[in-house]
């Protein structure tokens, strides 16, 4: 007789559990489609770094844009960076940082606004 009972309140708890632990999981939202954080809009082309910035809103986890500022006076040219889907979105930004400073660093250019920044993150 004990043991019917005990499965019975077994059922109960497990079915709980399962409850919680499925909304806790519905309720984690993505990420994609999403701007997120932007410190300043980017200058967007027809090139690569427009292809990146489509794949960062597209990206569904923590995710960086870098990118240089743009001076149509002086520079010519734009580079930028990208992280997506990192562990968190400090870690997205440091190395879409790194990615954009090691663009200017391996083609050698130097820009008027003195380098890369975090243009959006999420």
């Amino acid at each position: 007789m004990k043991l019917k009972y005990c499965q019975g309140t077994a059922a109960s708890i497990l079915s709980a559990f399962l409850i919680l632990t499925a909304t806790g999981i519905s309720s984690a939202e993505s990420l994609a489609g999403r701007k997120g954080d932007v410190r300043f809009p980017p200058t967007l082309g027809s090139g690569e770094c427009n292809v990146a910035y489509k794949g960062y809103v597209a990206a569904s986890g923590h995710s960086a844009y870098a990118t240089t500022f743009y001076s149509r006076v002086v520079d010519l040219y734009i580079i930028c960076g990208t992280k997506l889907n990192a562990p968190s979105q400090k870690a997205a930004e440091e190395t879409a940082l790194r990615n954009c400073q090691a663009g200017l660093t391996r083609w050698k250019l130097k820009t008027a606004s003195g380098g890369c920044a975090i243009s959006s993150s999420k």
